[in-house]
């Protein structure tokens, strides 16, 4: 394995570790532990507990705006942090409430995107709704905390996709297809890593009025079949 490609060094020199210790956070917190844990780190944050229907939430303020948080477990671990508006607005009020927040999110350097989500002005987003079923979302990532970074675990993963495709006179010798594969793993590696961080949001209606729902993810304790 010695004539890996510059690029792939390059990445894995950068790379992040995939660690699941480094999660999404919000406002602080780590989206992560038990549901009685984050109660607890809610509550020091100022949010008030609220039941209703035997259902827990959390009321309080969170980036200027009351919100109510509710928190979504797999195994009793929390695997979500769901913040929605407490109130709702008009279509008009709503586009803009939209457009600022993702203006926020792409001028706060903590978060990476890789597409635009503003919405024009043009856009009708009732019809667009009811008619053709859309979803206004807006989907970003938590920059990875370089204090976790173990390029040894990485490489580790690296090499073990390679071992499991190629042999060692093999990549001794490679030919410029397993070049470009191995670039591609290093890539899917980081993006595993990126990925797992996911803060996104969407435009949500309730008779006629609209209001934010938003998500703050931890991809490593979502259920992924384990339990069928």
């Amino acid at each position: 394995m010695r004539k890996i490609s510059l690029f792939v060094l390059m990445m894995l020199a950068c790379a992040i570790s995939v660690a699941q210790k480094d999660v999404t956070t919000f406002l602080g917190i780590p989206v992560d532990g038990t549901k009685s844990e984050m109660r607890k780190k809610l509550i020091a944050k100022g949010f008030e507990p609220v039941i209703i229907d035997k259902n827990e939430m959390f009321t309080g303020e969170f980036n200027g705006t009351d919100v109510q948080i509710f928190v979504a477990t797999n195994n009793n671990r929390v695997y979500r942090l769901m913040i929605c508006d407490e109130n709702s607005v008009s279509e008009a009020d709503i586009k803009i409430r939209f457009n600022k927040l993702v203006r926020q999110f792409e001028n706060n350097k903590r978060y990476v995107s890789f597409d635009k989500f503003e919405i024009s002005e043009d856009v009708d987003i009732s019809y667009e709704m009811v008619v053709h079923k859309k979803n206004f979302d807006a989907v970003f990532f938590q920059e990875p905390n370089p204090e976790k970074l173990d390029s040894i675990a990485i490489q580790s993963k690296y090499k073990d996709k390679l071992m499991e495709k190629y042999t060692l006179e093999q990549l001794d010798n490679p030919t410029e297809e397993i070049q470009k594969d191995s670039e591609q793993i290093v890539r899917d590696i980081i993006w595993d890593v990126v990925s797992a961080k996911q803060v996104w949001f969407r435009i949500s209606e309730f008779a006629g009025k609209y209001y934010i729902t938003m998500f703050y993810d931890n991809k490593y304790n979502q259920a992924n079949g384990e339990d069928l």
